[in-house]
């Protein structure tokens, strides 16, 4: 099945310096739907256009994120019965039973009422950021934004929400940090991927048997324990499965969405000079943001059935992966893709995902984006680069691992 010009965009190393935006934008001309090897096990269907990534997301009947999980590697059986309890690999109906119940409370109305809290954590979580960093000359200070800050404020938000003990953050913190890092060395010890996984969900379990002990305390933790999902109320294990996935998701793509943002800001200064000067474009440039950079370069799935994508023949069981990464600069859909502009509209970006997977927390990661961004901008008036950004080792994760900064009010 392999194609006439091979090319290798699976190898988590070639990510290391930037995506391949010029390698993808070649390939969605003369390959959009392209093979890709894989080393020691089968290799995969790459879907590069927007219209067909939109087309395989739009069609789980054909396309499964049951069947074989949405991460291209084949997993272990055991890894891969528990993604498929996962709400983001599971197929209608089961995804629509298990989405339903929960959905209520991440609509826009209840997450606005969350903006008090979310304001307070983030102004928190700088406070602390910048005390820790020290201020010796009086005028500024130099920090890492993605762990000593971005990292911070998604998981202390799920905290809150999940109504997480305070003294557990920092651990769970950890435990989502390494589970997501599994490609590079730097984040996690590769003999022990998985283990950070199985940790979140044992302490999922428990957290869910302490709950049911004690009267109802009104958060989500209450929605999840207490309501029928395909017609049996969320067993401890359940919850350990959703709460590796809603801890894990809301970490990792919110992190890089904030700290991804700040370093093209950087890159723009005539656009970070435009934001500070309307506050009101924060939304609109959110959005380019997660165009610009979209926190996950893929998500898999799996034919059910032979078919076809844009002529090419996809064989039942083969392996497809929906590389938002390219979709998101497809010169068809968007004018000037390749250029980073916070006035662009419209922007029908794929990073929250389209159909029956569009992403159940796509209000509370636009609230917290608009609130840190109204935040960093408005407590520092300098915000400048002090050394290289490091980036994610990873054919999943499109993340900065490192962005160095100055920060002066």
């Amino acid at each position: 099945m392999a194609g006439d010009d091979p090319v290798d965009i699976y190898s988590p190393d070639a990510y290391i310096d930037a995506p391949p935006h010029e390698l993808f934008t070649r390939l969605r001309r003369e390959q959009p739907v392209c093979w890709q090897d894989v080393p020691g096990e089968a290799g995969y269907w790459a879907v590069l256009r927007h219209s067909d990534v939109v087309h395989v997301a739009r069609h789980p009947e054909l396309f499964s994120a049951t069947e074989g999980g949405v991460v291209i590697e084949d997993l272990e059986p055991a890894s891969l019965e528990q993604m498929r309890d996962m709400l983001l690999a599971m197929d209608p109906p089961r995804h629509t039973a298990y989405r339903k119940p929960v959905s209520p409370e991440f609509k826009s109305r209840v997450i606005a009422g969350l903006e008090d809290r979310i304001r307070a954590i983030t102004s928190g979580v700088l406070e602390r950021a910048v005390a820790a960093a020290g201020n010796p000359s009086g005028t500024g200070v130099e920090l890492e934004l993605v762990h000593d800050v971005c990292a911070h404020l998604p998981s202390q938000v799920i905290g809150e929400l999940l109504g997480l003990p305070r003294e557990d953050w920092e651990r769970i913190h950890q435990m989502a940090e390494r589970n997501s890092g599994g490609q590079d060395p730097d984040i996690a010890d590769p003999s022990e991927r998985g283990s950070s996984s199985m940790d979140m969900a044992i302490y999922g379990m428990g957290f869910a048997a302490a709950r049911r002990a004690i009267p109802p305390q009104g958060d989500v933790t209450d929605v999840l324990l207490a309501e029928e999902f395909d017609g049996h109320q969320m067993t401890d294990i359940d919850f350990g499965r959703f709460f590796v996935q809603l801890v894990t998701a809301g970490n990792d793509t919110t992190r890089t969405m904030l700290s991804s943002g700040t370093l093209a800001l950087l890159q723009h200064r005539e656009q970070l000079e435009a934001v500070r000067r309307r506050p009101g474009t924060i939304p609109a440039m959110l959005e380019e943001m997660l165009r610009w950079a979209n926190p996950l370069h893929y998500f898999r799935r799996t034919a059910t059935a032979d078919t076809e994508i844009a002529g090419q023949r996809i064989s039942a069981g083969d392996k497809v992966a929906m590389i938002y990464t390219s979709a998101n600069r497809d010169e068809a859909v968007f004018a000037d893709s390749q250029s980073f502009d916070i006035t662009r509209e419209p922007n029908p970006h794929l990073s929250f995902g389209i159909g029956a997977h569009f992403c159940l927390g796509v209000h509370l990661a636009r609230l917290e984006g608009r609130v840190f961004f109204e935040e960093l901008l408005g407590r520092f008036s300098r915000i400048e680069l002090t050394g290289q950004p490091r980036r994610q080792r990873s054919n999943l994760n499109n993340a900065l691992k490192s962005l160095p900064v100055y920060l002066a009010a």
